[in-house]
């Protein structure tokens, strides 16, 4: 019996057209739009005047304050000017326009030898990694845990469709990403390290157990194909059969959760000085001629991406990021940041475009919901504006996974109601 967590479903997972792709370097353009803030919260501090010159590496924003992350230049050359442009979620926010020389000098930090906490807490922070999983919260903040942790949980089970990137890390980088595993280990003085990796990546599976047989702390885990089964909740579950309390998080518990990504751009950092410039991610869906995992400098925009790789004509939707959880594209003057795990261009045969109706209370959102909520309760109060009522339904635990609106029979925008309901609590909570 294959390790996994309660509900949860089975959605395609699309990950035959990229998973035998390895990474290939992509070629940077003339100009890259490095954004300022690529995590959760406050964007960095602008160091550059119109001018300067710059290498990679070179760090061009400072954290402001402890939730930040340092940004760093992705290319050498000129800095023109900082531009205001819209982020994938349609944001705009400030990006420093760099003109690309094309000589890729580098500015890295030091290698670290036999690094301690305290070291490798620093290097973390100086290299501005985020969470590459997605959420982009500033991975040092997690490594600083005040609780004693008794167990690092690296996620590899990279549960969402088409998504690819961490399966090649696995498979053509499992000794580097081990070193990272080891590195935030060190940081965190966790007992033991436990790797869940889906059953579906047998070839990421052995080559993890193999890199990590040298180490009694390490166990891999094979876990059962479902989505979303890379929650950090899901995942702990799975492994440990312990539950993280409703609002409590997985250091309550003595575990801290971080991806496969991101171990590896830590590797990168400590043995290499390398800091967070660049992003390993997937393109795919059937609107892309040749689907691809890449290497991609920051600030690249989506749509050179796709000139690299080339469109088939009628697709009918990009999306930043997974099906479920990614984020729909107006169009692709976005760039690749730090929180960018994959691009899509999704024909029609591979979205549900469907207008919504009145629920019919068949109940199949809760029995599909992984957290254990009532999301057609949660829908039906907040359209109405009645708030009080809908706390009681606990939306602020929603993981906004898409597991609700992916089985809703009436096409219900549930994962909306979710957010629109978080949003006016909180609200509700500044006033």
């Amino acid at each position: 019996m294959k390790l996994t967590f309660k509900r949860g479903i089975h959605p395609r997972g699309m990950k035959s057209l990229s998973k035998n792709c390895k990474f290939e370097e992509m070629p940077t353009g003339e100009k890259v739009y490095i954004p300022m803030a690529q995590h959760i919260g406050a964007p960095a501090i602008n160091l550059l005047e119109p001018g300067d010159y710059v290498k990679v590496g070179t760090k061009i924003g400072e954290a402001n304050g402890n939730v930040s992350a340092n940004i760093h230049s992705s290319v050498s050359g000129k800095f023109i000017n900082y531009v205001m442009r819209e982020n994938p979620q349609g944001r705009r926010v400030c990006h420093a326009v760099i003109e690309n020389d094309g000589l890729y000098e580098e500015e890295f930090l030091p290698p670290l030898v036999n690094p301690q906490k305290a070291d490798i807490i620093k290097r973390v922070r100086d290299a501005g990694i985020v969470g590459m999983g997605g959420a982009t919260f500033p991975t040092h903040i997690k490594l600083e845990a005040s609780n004693d942790i008794k167990a690092l949980i690296i996620n590899g089970s990279e549960c969402e469709p088409y998504i690819t990137t961490d399966h090649r890390m696995m498979v053509d980088m499992a000794d580097d990403v081990m070193k990272g595993i080891k590195h935030i280990q060190t940081a965190l003085g966790a007992e033991r390290v436990l790797i869940g990796i889906e059953a579906n990546k047998p070839e990421a599976i052995k080559n993890m157990a193999e890199a990590s047989k040298a180490y009694d702390d390490v166990t891999v885990y094979s876990l059962k194909t479902k989505y979303p089964q890379g929650g950090e909740k899901q995942l702990i579950y799975a492994m440990t059969r312990e539950k993280v309390p409703n609002g409590g998080l997985p250091s309550d518990l003595g575990y801290i959760v971080l991806n496969i990504s991101t171990a590896y751009a830590i590797y990168e950092a400590v043995d290499l000085g390398k800091p967070s410039f660049s992003r390993y991610m997937t393109i795919s869906g059937k609107g892309i001629k040749r689907p691809a995992n890449l290497h991609v400098r920051n600030g690249v925009p989506f749509q050179e991406v796709i000139n690299y790789l080339g469109e088939n004509p009628g697709y009918v939707k990009a999306v930043s990021g997974g099906p479920m959880m990614g984020v729909s594209l107006a169009n692709l003057s976005a760039v690749v940041s730090k929180g960018t795990s994959a691009l899509l261009l999704l024909n029609r045969d591979e979205i549900r475009k469907v207008e919504p109706t009145t629920c019919i209370n068949c109940g199949r959102c809760a029995h599909a919901c992984p957290i254990g909520l009532l999301p057609m309760m949660t829908d039906a109060l907040i359209l109405k504006g009645k708030v009080e009522e809908a706390k009681q339904y606990y939306p602020m635990s929603c993981i906004e996974c898409g597991c609700c609106a992916y089985v809703c029979p009436a096409k219900r925008p549930l994962v909306q109601s979710q957010r629109l309901a978080k949003k006016m609590i909180r609200e509700q909570g500044r006033k």
